[in-house]
């Protein structure tokens, strides 16, 4: 990795972080090798990741997408960045949030959700939303972010008595917000309050002594043990990472109440800002690709409910990843979504370095690489005028079929581009 790189991922300026992928655009430019690979769902620092929303457009097109969408957890901060950076390298990118949301009051109040650490509160997603009503998003998300951070002294506390036979402690202010972006409007996450325990781990004289502290808090399996032994400098922060997570998320997990938008406010914003409201379908989980997630069960045994339910409630789309899910569940889910009449949207949760950009995966579901183009074309048009969207009244109006107006948009994301 040259000067510039570091530089697109370590400055704190967000114009500095611009002008070196100008500068790397320039000089290196790189290619998406001529594929549709195209992935909708990409964290960065305004949320967690190892990736700035420059570097993230710059590592996507490197790896071969074709285009690339933003998805931070409550935060807009990083979009202007975003669309920005794939103007720059000339890839078409697409906009959007994800938060948690309160269902109570709904028939899934007392369920569990896509949520592995509480009942009754479901991950959403806004999709392509139009540029000009960004702000409205950040007026919402604002006094969320601030009340998330209540949350987070709570479980900074938790963590330091977990820690005390390490004689550790972790300090919000000293050690978790100096790793977020949200003095810029990004948020702070659990991962955050842990990665500050990893670093502090890591910060020993050898990775057998950093192993021998980890596992006074974690279970540490011998298959796991030999892959942070071996880890690549650049991998081994967050492998430490992804075992205190699975390992500790729920001894020190404090519930989300205040900083949650009902899930029938978030529908509200979604259109009145004129974007494209999605619920992320996890399902049941075996053995995670990441291993950050332990075996859990989800909404695979409620499925045929959820659906009607949130069409009900309000939603336009479904999204879900390739990676994570059996062909039988994607088929499921992919053929409630016509049922219903859901858009279908997918991509990778980019949250670490050794996450592929790419899901090979996705290659048999053509329809999802339409769609993306679909979700393109609508935020492109929508930007200009949110009544020319895909979930529009005139849009609806026009062209009744859902299929009638991904053709459309799809076609019209292609010829738009960037």
């Amino acid at each position: 990795m040259n000067d510039t790189e570091i530089l697109l991922n370590a400055s704190a300026d967000e114009s500095e972080r611009l002008e070196a992928l100008k500068a790397l655009a320039a000089h290196d430019t790189p290619s998406s090798g001529g594929g549709e690979w195209v992935n909708n769902h990409i964290h960065t620092t305004y949320s967690f990741s190892p990736y700035t929303p420059a570097g993230a457009v710059y590592y996507a097109k490197k790896a071969g997408l074709s285009t690339a969408g933003i998805m931070d957890h409550d935060s807009v901060g990083g979009i202007h960045e975003f669309i920005e950076a794939g103007k720059i390298v000339g890839m078409p990118v697409t906009v959007g949030f994800e938060c948690r949301t309160d269902v109570s009051g709904t028939p899934l109040e007392g369920r569990r959700l896509n949520n592995p650490d509480q009942v009754s509160v479901a991950y959403v997603t806004l999709h392509g939303i139009p540029h000009q009503n960004v702000a409205e998003c950040e007026k919402v998300l604002a006094p969320l972010r601030l009340r998330r951070n209540e949350r987070n002294r709570k479980m900074c506390a938790r963590l330091t008595e977990l820690c005390a036979p390490l004689k550790i402690e972790i300090d919000f202010d000293r050690d978790v917000l100096p790793l977020s972006m949200f003095s810029r409007g990004g948020s702070v996450t659990e991962r955050h309050v842990l990665f500050a325990l990893a670093k502090k781990l890591a910060d020993r004289e050898s990775r057998e002594e950093t192993l021998h502290e980890l596992e006074t808090l974690c279970d540490v399996s011998p298959k796991v043990r030999e892959k942070l032994l071996s880890a690549p400098e650049e991998y081994y922060l967050y492998d430490i990472l992804g075992v205190l997570k699975s390992n500790l998320v729920k001894k020190i997990y404090v519930d989300a109440d205040d900083e949650l938008m009902h899930i029938s406010e978030f529908t509200s914003l979604a259109h009145r800002v004129g974007g494209i409201c999605a619920y992320a379908y996890l399902g049941d989980v075996g053995e995670s690709p990441t291993g950050d997630k332990a075996a859990q069960k989800f909404e695979d045994d409620y499925l045929d409910m959820l659906m009607p339910c949130l069409k009900d409630i309000g939603f336009d789309a479904i999204t879900y990843m390739p990676s994570r899910n059996t062909k039988a569940q994607l088929e499921r889910v992919m053929a409630l979504c016509e049922k219903y009449g859901f858009f279908q949207i997918s991509g990778e949760d980019i949250n670490s370095p050794r996450q592929s950009f790419v899901c090979p995966a996705m290659a048999e579901y053509r329809h999802l690489y339409d769609a993306t183009y679909a979700l393109i074309g609508h935020e492109k048009l929508a930007s200009v005028d949110p009544e020319l969207g895909m979930f529009s009244a005139s849009a609806v109006a026009k062209m009744p079929s859902l299929d009638e107006r991904i053709r459309y948009f799809a076609a019209e994301g292609r010829k738009l581009g960037i």
